[in-house]
């Protein structure tokens, strides 16, 4: 929900609760009949089975980090058929909507069928970064001054004291010196709120677009929901920059893609340990994943953590895979840690389908093009 409706559901009792129990609060005084249950945490705090209750999941993101996260929890309930073929009563469809300034987009990823978030990972611009050279010697605009005060002065001056965005004071600190900066440099349009937006990575929000984004995210929500129309297939486009336009385009499945596809295949030995399955995973080159929980149709193989999980899943570390994955000649396990990727490390799952050698009922076709 876009925070300018969210602003006008508040009251001044309701300043520094939690948005989301307000907006839960008033939608449910407003609209009768509603059941809405807030969540006030990190959606990497809930556990995968949390995620498998709901039939629909819509996404009100702000981050391709946490577009991923989700994207990768809801492909993980998606299982395929023998024949690679996926299963309808698996799949968890997703809608997404996302806005910047007059732009926007809204989707729908039914996993398996259309491309998931991975599938189109491309269709995101990288994050505008500015080469640390042209802060601290030749800064050209606004901006350089400012990330040059947040990036570069505050180290300087508050060696082993990190920069809090939330944090007024840290907030004009950084606006001040990028001020002094500017003045040095005569450049001018440094402002507290450029200064916010800059650091915090702020885009300005029109609340005209995310209305039609919104709207269109909850019109396809209901046709899933209700089957009364075809869906979206699958990618909307609004931009209102110059005039009004807007597209449809369907993009298509990656067959390949190691999130919705069917999975990484691994072949393994009956005598391969979870201790050696896991140490595996680091040096997969499709998978790099470090510190890996592994759980197995929703039971707890090996959890990394919390401390009292990690104790009660220690013991099944010795223990042959086979046996832990009772004595099943191919099946789908999945993996949670953290994955190296480009030099950047990310909490993720991948799925993970394994296949054991020299069992009955494995055939050449279920090997074929193993790892």
């Amino acid at each position: 929900m876009e925070r300018q409706v969210i602003r006008g559901f508040c009251r001044l009792e309701d300043v520094g609760k939690p948005k989301a129990e307000v907006a839960a609060k008033r939608v449910m005084e407003r609209v009768s009949g509603v059941n809405i249950v807030p969540h006030f945490c990190r959606i990497e705090d809930k556990d995968i089975e949390f995620y498998s209750d709901f039939n629909i999941i819509a996404l009100g993101l702000d981050s391709i980090e946490a577009r991923s996260y989700i994207n990768a929890v809801a492909c993980s309930f998606l299982e395929y058929d023998f024949d690679d073929n996926p299963r309808e009563e698996t799949m968890k469809p997703m809608v997404d909507g996302g806005t910047e300034g007059f732009k926007g987009h809204a989707r729908v990823i039914v996993p398996g069928v259309t491309p998931c978030f991975e599938c189109t990972i491309w269709l995101f611009p990288p994050q505008v970064k500015f080469p640390l050279c042209t802060l601290a010697e030749t800064p050209r605009n606004a901006a350089h001054c400012i990330e040059y005060a947040h990036l570069i002065k505050w180290d300087e001056v508050h060696r082993g004291k990190a920069f809090d965005p939330d944090n007024g004071d840290h907030m004009k600190w950084v606006y001040d010196e990028a001020v002094k900066r500017a003045e040095l440099f005569g450049i001018p349009g440094v402002t507290y709120s450029l200064t916010q937006g800059v650091v915090k990575n702020i885009i300005p929000a029109i609340a005209s677009t995310n209305a039609i984004v919104s709207a269109a995210c909850a019109l396809e929500t209901l046709k899933i929901a209700s089957g009364c129309s075809k869906t979206l297939s699958n990618y909307l486009t609004y931009n209102g920059v110059e005039g009004l336009h807007s597209k449809v385009t369907q993009f298509v499945k990656d067959k390949d893609c190691l999130v919705c596809g069917p999975g990484v295949l691994i072949e393994l030995d009956t005598t391969v340990t979870l201790q050696k399955f896991i140490n595996m995973l680091e040096e997969h080159p499709k998978l790099l994943i470090s510190k890996a929980s592994i759980t197995y149709h929703g039971k707890n193989l090996y959890m990394q953590a919390p401390p009292v999980l990690e104790e009660m899943t220690r013991s099944n570390l010795n223990l042959p895979l086979y046996d832990l994955m009772d004595k099943i000649p191919k099946d789908i396990l999945h993996a949670t840690g953290t994955i190296n990727k480009d030099n950047k490390k990310s909490s993720g799952l991948k799925k993970l389908r394994v296949v054991f050698k020299g069992i009955d009922g494995v055939t050449d076709m279920d090997l074929a093009g193993g790892a």
